[in-house]
């Protein structure tokens, strides 16, 4: 029997191509019209592995999140907070490599299996740590806003770098704000490990006054 000329479509070769075409061009440019014509196949074929775009569009978060690294809970002895450290910059840079999709993951893990996985590891690991079970409800909620957050937007790219924009009459501390732009990945990535670490401080105090009243 001849082997056929292109792979047979599939779940996962459907969620790839899915993907890459939202890296590429953003989430308006996913259609099942465009996705059948980059895969070579007639739209109809689709519907035999995603009923709607939707489920489609799910299955595309779910593999982004199956990026993340989840390793660091299931290491023995691993402290919590760095655990929660290591998982946010491996979420962080999931989120990076896929910054379009970031506005559906961020709506919440509904059905997601990886999603899912992730949100049973962090829970899991913070009440074997001690953690009550609604704290660490909280906080895996919390960790989740901030990291999504950090991804939905640059702070550095959102200055014009125009420096007339900035007249010192009307902004007198923002006489550099025109080379913010320049130094995008440098500022917004030392935002980001600013608020993580101010984050887990806190929690790390929060969790010595639970201690100290139990």
């Amino acid at each position: 029997m001849a082997r056929p000329r292109t792979p047979l479509l599939s779940r996962d070769r459907i969620v790839a191509a899915a993907l890459r075409l939202t890296d590429d061009e953003g989430l308006e440019a996913l259609s099942t019209r465009r996705l059948a014509a980059e895969l070579s196949v007639s739209g109809p074929s689709l519907y035999n592995h995603f009923a709607t775009k939707d489920e489609l569009l799910d299955a595309v978060v779910d593999s982004v999140i199956g990026e993340v690294d989840l390793s660091m809970f299931s290491t023995p002895g691993t402290p919590w907070p760095a655990a929660l450290r290591d998982w946010a910059r491996s979420y962080r840079a999931a989120l990076a490599s896929h910054p379009n999709i970031v506005p559906v993951l961020a709506q919440g893990p509904g059905r997601r299996p990886n999603a899912l996985r992730l949100a049973d590891a962090v829970f899991g690991h913070l009440v074997e740590a001690g953690w009550p079970r609604g704290q660490a409800t909280r906080i895996g909620a919390l960790m989740r806003y901030f990291v999504t957050g950090s991804a939905l937007a640059s702070f550095a790219a959102g200055f014009p770098a125009d420096a007339e924009v900035y007249d010192a009459a009307d902004y007198p501390h923002l006489g550099e704000a025109h080379r913010l732009a320049g130094h995008r990945g440098t500022v917004d990535e030392g935002a980001f490990e600013t608020g993580l670490e101010a984050l887990l401080d806190g929690l790390a105090l929060r969790f010595e006054r639970l201690a100290a009243r139990s």
